[in-house]
């Protein structure tokens, strides 16, 4: 059996290589044509900026949620803007479906849904807290670049092809080590236990879901949207954990923020929001 799980999960990451590389590489592309220009639009978007953040934020482009955080730090945006970027970006999960060949429908429903919330919360948010916008001091600026170096997601200059290689072996590596182990206790346990734990208990499903998306890195993503493709995890319990990942987004907001106590806050609001998100999608039966 172990020999058999072996092989399938190596076979699964070969049929996904093509794909997962093309889409890094489309990605790549776009990011170095229009990584500036987003971050300006979202500067200018004023009392708009949550529906401007949720729809770019949804696009996978390593640094906006570091980039996000930073424009937050100085107060160039508003709270509202900056918990609608955090919540509808998409991280490693979009990269992930389109190279798994899910439909393209199920793909914008997902995409859709994470755009509403990030929108609604957004102007909810702006609408109880208004803060005065103030300048940002050059101590207080963290330049992408350095955070992008820092977390070797590689979105500065360079050559496309390598960037996307490279983001495509490591996210590779990442989805195969989880599908061995996915694989595996199915084989072990069996694939009609796991679903009854996991799915049964939707509330359950979406307080750890959002716990797994805290994780401030590429990993939470790719075990959530795994965990989804293999039945194992609901569509509510998915969308909880998704929108609680905000990648590099909080990690640089506890480095360049100084109130700690508001870093908290926002991390915890980020994860409210999420869970209630996940548990309503749960009890309105809503599937993708």
């Amino acid at each position: 059996m172990f020999l058999d799980i072996i092989t399938d999960t190596l076979i699964d990451a070969l049929k996904i290589l093509p794909f997962l590389f093309v889409t890094y590489a489309a990605m790549e592309y776009i990011e170095h044509k229009a990584g500036e220009k987003t971050e300006e639009i979202v500067q200018k978007a004023g009392r708009f900026g949550p529906l401007i953040g949720s729809v770019l934020g949804v696009v996978p482009q390593c640094g906006f949620s570091a980039a996000a955080s930073n424009l937050y730090a100085g107060r160039i945006i508003t709270l509202g803007t900056l918990i609608s970027i955090f919540l509808s970006t998409s991280d490693e999960m979009l990269p992930i479906l389109i190279s798994q060949q899910v439909p393209v429908l199920t793909i914008l429903r997902i995409l859709g849904v994470k755009i509403l919330i990030g929108m609604i919360a957004g102007f909810v948010i702006d609408l109880v807290i208004r803060k005065a916008k103030y300048g940002i001091t050059e101590h207080e600026h963290l330049k992408i670049e350095e955070m992008c170096d820092h977390q070797n997601c590689h979105c500065g200059e360079g050559k496309i092809w390598s960037s996307a290689l490279r983001h495509t072996l490591q996210i590779l590596f990442f989805i195969t080590i989880i599908s061995f182990v996915l694989n595996l206790l199915i084989g072990i346990v069996g694939e009609d236990t796991l679903s009854v734990m996991l799915s049964g208990k939707p509330v359950l499903g979406c307080i750890l879901a959002g716990m797994i998306g805290l994780i401030p890195n590429c990993a939470a993503s790719v075990v959530l949207t795994q965990l989804y493709l293999e039945g194992m995890l609901s569509a509510g319990s998915m969308i909880a954990g998704l929108l609680v990942g905000a990648g590099v987004g909080l990690l640089v907001l506890f480095r360049v923020n100084e109130d700690m106590k508001e870093n908290i806050k926002i991390t915890v609001m980020l994860y409210v929001i999420g869970v209630i998100s996940g548990i309503i999608i749960e009890t309105a039966g809503l599937v993708f």
